[in-house]
């Protein structure tokens, strides 16, 4: 398990909201006052992170290079926090020549090998990829570990049930990470799924299950550092269920309406400014800190825009380049 910082944790769930709210921004702002979402410079869906950001910083602040994630359709917090270049994933958002992808995949489909870090729009996809992954690790005699990350939904997934089996079976070094933000776009856990906690849904296929209340980032921490220490070792699977918060819409365009009471509250159960009241509290964060990670979070986003909006598009030659022929 890694050493435990909370001003790191703190600085990278700044970081990631900072990205998320200037993408928000950027997103809206040539789609108006008509809503296209095929219109502006970063055309199509978007589904964006905010309230998720202690899932992500928890988990990775356990994981090293070489290490594997495979993230759902809302990837960006798990990107950044995983290492992935900023100015290359900005890039691919805006469908630059310079992203990760060469603009082919957008935000969706953020691919990096460098780092391991894959995602996909298709509902638990990235669960039989991981076990591929970390099967991959165990045979090469690594103690790498790969995390396959997806929403509440995709745990009715048979990919889901499937990928613990054979992880469990095969004893594969291996870390499920459910993100259970109440919502499967917009159906209700509870209208979905029979049992209370997926993390009990574990016990069936011989591994230790674990359901996190509150957001709380440091509880991801301990249970991440507890599970992959426990996959280094050869001892198999984990899953880890995490009861987060999405603050905003399924995707960027969604007015809500199924949310009902559940939007009044979001604000006050927001992760940052709670774990920085905790902090202050603690005598680990003064108002002077919070300002200056403010603004240097601010000034990296600020960068990784322009970079990408100064990049050059993909040229009509280039349609058939780095495609399955």
């Amino acid at each position: 398990m890694g050493q435990l910082n909370r001003l790191d944790l703190y600085r990278q769930m700044v970081r990631i909201r900072q990205y998320e709210s200037r993408i928000l921004q950027e997103y809206h702002a040539d789609k108006k006052p008509a809503w296209d979402i095929g219109a502006g410079l970063i055309p199509g869906e978007m589904h964006l992170s905010a309230g998720q950001e202690p899932v992500a910083v928890g988990v990775c602040a356990n994981l090293k290079k070489g290490d594997a994630i495979t993230a759902p359709h809302r990837p960006h917090h798990f990107a950044l926090a995983h290492g992935v270049d900023m100015n290359a994933m900005t890039a691919e958002i805006y469908g630059r020549d310079t992203g990760l992808c060469r603009g082919k995949g957008g935000h969706m489909h953020l691919f990096d090998p460098e780092n391991h870090f894959s995602c996909s729009g298709i509902i638990g996809q990235g669960y039989p990829v991981a076990c591929g992954q970390a099967m991959a690790f165990k045979r090469k005699g690594t103690d790498h570990v790969a995390v396959a990350v997806a929403g509440d939904g995709a745990a009715n997934q048979g990919a889901f049930h499937e990928s613990l089996n054979l992880a469990a079976l095969w004893k594969l070094p291996v870390i499920f990470v459910i993100e259970d933000n109440d919502w499967a776009i917009s159906v209700h856990r509870s209208f979905s799924t029979a049992n209370a906690s997926n993390a009990d849904r574990a016990v069936g296929y011989g591994m230790p299950g674990v359901r996190i209340e509150n957001n709380d980032v440091e509880a991801v921490f301990e249970a991440a550092g507890a599970a992959i220490d426990r996959a280094r070792a050869g001892e198999g699977p984990s899953l880890i269920e995490v009861h987060t918060l999405r603050l905003w819409g399924h995707f960027e365009g969604d007015a809500q309406a199924y949310r009902g009471a559940d939007l009044e509250t979001v604000d006050e159960r927001d992760p940052i400014p709670l774990y920085a009241a905790a902090l202050t509290e603690l005598g680990e964060l003064s108002e002077g800190q919070i300002e200056s990670i403010a603004s240097e979070a601010a000034a990296e986003v600020d960068a990784a825009i322009t970079f990408a909006t100064s990049s050059p598009s993909p040229t009509a030659d280039d349609a058939l380049l780095h495609v399955f022929a």
